[in-house]
This record gives C-alpha cells, sequence and structure tokens, in this order.
C-alpha cells in the first residue's frame, strides 16, 4: 500500500470520527428543541455536552488539516466549488460555539432563550449540509481538465445529495437521542427512549434508500458489506433501546456512523473526487496528493501525536461519564 493510499485511510477515519463524536451532540443540540419541555431541561441537555463538545470539533480541524497536507489538490477544488456550503457551516459551528459559552453570561431570560435558539440551528443546519456534501463528494461533480469546480450551487442540491443530508440529520439526532437517554436520569431518560424509536425507524427508511442508491450507482462487494453492518446494528440499536440498554443502544448507533462512512470511502475510492463530466478528470488519491516526502514526515507526526490525542479525550469522556437530571440544576441563572 502507497503512502496515499494509508493517508486516505487515515482521512476516512478522522471523518469518521468526527461524525461519531460530533454526530452525538449536533443531535443533543436538536433536541433543545425536540424533547426538552422547559428551559431546566434544555439546561441538562446542553450539560450532557458541555464538557467534550469542543474537542469533537478537533476531529473535524485535523481531518480538514491533513486534507489540506496530504491531499492539497482536493483541499483546493473542495473548499473552492463547496465554498457557500462550507462556509455555511463554519459561521454555524462559530456561532455554535460562542451561544455555548455566552448563553449564562447574564440572567436574562430573553438572553438565554436566543442563545439556545441559535445552539438548535447551528446543530440542525450543520448535521445536513455535512451529508449534503458528502453525497456529492461519492455522487461526484462538476470538474474540468484542471480539476476546476465549473457547476453552481444549485448542481450540489440534487436529490441524491439532500437524501444524504436527510439521512445525516435523522442518523445524528437518533444517536444525540440514545446518549441523552444514557447520560441523563428521569424523566427526560424515559422520554428520550420513546423519541428514539420514532426517529430511527424514520433513520432507518432514509438510511437504506440512500445506501442501497449508493451500493447500486458505485458499490462492490466491500462497500455492500459495510452497507449490511450498517443496517444491523440500526436494528439491533433500535432493539437495545427498546430493553433499556443505553449503553449498548449508544454504541450500536456509533457502529452504524462508522459503517455508513466506511461504505461512502469505500466507494469513492481511488477518487477522492469523482468529475461528472468525463473520468479521466477525476481527482485520485494518485494525481492529488503530496509528495511522498511530505507523506512520510506527516506519517511520523501521526504515529507521535495521535495516541496521545486519543488518550486525552478518553480520559475526558471517563471523567464525565456520570448521568444528570434536572435535580442537579442548581438554579436557572446558569
Amino acid at each position: 500500500m502507497e503512502l496515499h493510499d494509508v493517508w486516505f485511510v487515515l482521512i476516512a477515519v478522522l471523518w469518521t470520527g468526527y461524525f461519531f463524536l460530533e454526530g452525538f451532540d449536533f443531535g443533543v443540540g436538536v433536541l433543545t428543541r425536540l424533547l426538552a419541555r422547559n428551559r431546566a431541561e434544555k439546561r441538562v441537555l446542553i450539560n450532557t455536552i458541555g464538557p467534550v463538545w469542543d474537542g469533537n470539533e478537533v476531529w473535524l480541524l485535523t481531518a480538514g488539516g491533513a486534507t489540506f497536507a496530504a491531499f492539497p489538490e482536493w483541499y483546493a477544488t473542495l473548499f473552492s466549488g463547496f465554498y457557500l456550503p462550507l462556509l455555511a457551516i463554519l459561521i454555524c459551528l462559530i456561532v455554535r460555539g460562542v451561544a455555548f459559552e455566552y448563553r449564562a453570561k447574564r440572567p436574562e431570560e430573553n438572553w438565554q432563550r436566543n442563545w439556545e435558539t441559535a445552539i438548535f440551528w447551528t446543530s440542525l443546519l450543520p448535521a445536513f449540509l455535512w451529508g449534503v456534501a458528502f453525497g456529492n463528494i461519492v455522487r461526484g461533480v462538476r470538474l474540468d481538465a484542471d480539476f476546476e469546480y465549473v457547476g453552481t450551487v444549485w448542481d450540489l442540491l440534487n436529490p441524491y445529495a439532500l437524501l444524504g443530508g436527510l439521512v445525516t440529520l435523522t442518523l445524528f439526532t437518533f444517536h444525540g437521542t440514545v446518549f441523552t437517554a444514557l447520560k441523563t436520569v428521569g424523566d427526560i431518560r424515559e422520554r428520550a427512549r420513546k423519541l428514539a424509536l420514532k426517529v430511527g425507524v424514520v433513520t432507518a427508511v432514509l438510511a437504506l434508500v440512500f445506501l442501497l442508491w449508493t451500493q447500486v450507482e458505485s458499490g462492490d462487494g466491500a462497500s455492500l458489506v459495510a452497507l449490511g453492518v450498517a443496517v444491523a446494528s440500526l436494528v439491533a440499536a433500535l432493539g437495545a433501546n427498546q430493553a433499556g440498554r443505553e449503553g449498548w443502544a449508544f454504541t450500536l448507533s456509533g457502529v452504524t456512523i462508522v459503517a455508513a462512512v466506511a461504505m461512502l470511502f469505500l466507494t469513492l475510492f481511488p477518487n477522492v473526487m469523482p468529475s461528472t463530466l468525463d473520468p479521466e478528470w477525476s481527482l485520485t488519491v494518485t494525481n492529488a496528493s503530496s509528495s511522498p516526502y511530505t507523506l512520510k514526515i506527516m506519517t511520523w507526526l501521526a504515529v507521535v501525536a495521535t495516541p496521545l490525542v486519543l488518550l486525552y479525550q478518553g480520559w475526558t469522556y471517563w471523567v464525565f461519564r456520570k448521568r444528570i437530571g434536572t435535580q442537579h440544576i442548581a438554579d436557572l441563572v446558569h
């Protein structure tokens, strides 16, 4: 296996980790409107992800940085062609971070309610737009002979990509719902389990259609296995949720995300961005990669840094592992 193949796999792992971790905190953000009945319950939901949401975004920064360093042509084409949707995601992530930090800075009800509304929308929109973006990457876009995107933003809003957006939105919401059931106690925990069943059924239908569409268009034997794992784990997650096994439900919903993302990258390889105008104009792991020397240096840095990041983030989740409920909310000022 060449180094550019190794880095394609590593970038796939980084995106998988990002969607696994950021997926549930996007889902919890959406639940602040769908599940919480009052401001105390909104605080419970926000507090479940308060210690970890910013650490989850490290995976996005690392994935973007690795793409820039390992596949600069891919990075340039992706960020120029997808400029508007990626800018919208960036703005949402910025506002979302500010909302988490500023929501409790003042005691006025309107102040806190407005920031809570911002958390909802800046969780929902990226959850949808990431699916649209990856749907277009897998499907292919209008690239010319110079590997430049020559389509419009409206070309990105095709049925396949929009379905991908609905899949990520519902899948992340389901992931967040089972995480909420895992991290809370009392009435909110029970309602989260009931909501997880409803969201999970919708997710299963949308995901099955999207993944089968992907398989028919560009799949192979390996992607078919990943599709089977994604569907089986989602069904098993629904069963574990109904049985009150929140830990297993969360683990299995995470396996669903991992398998689904793996399937997308398996169907994409060896391309990194197919051209719908001419297959010869597609960006591949070969023509989009950096020099072998650059990839070699990056590999050594990754070997040293990656275990440290994983240990630190794992320790963070261990420290904040306990359940919380409205009885742990002292007042409505903070």
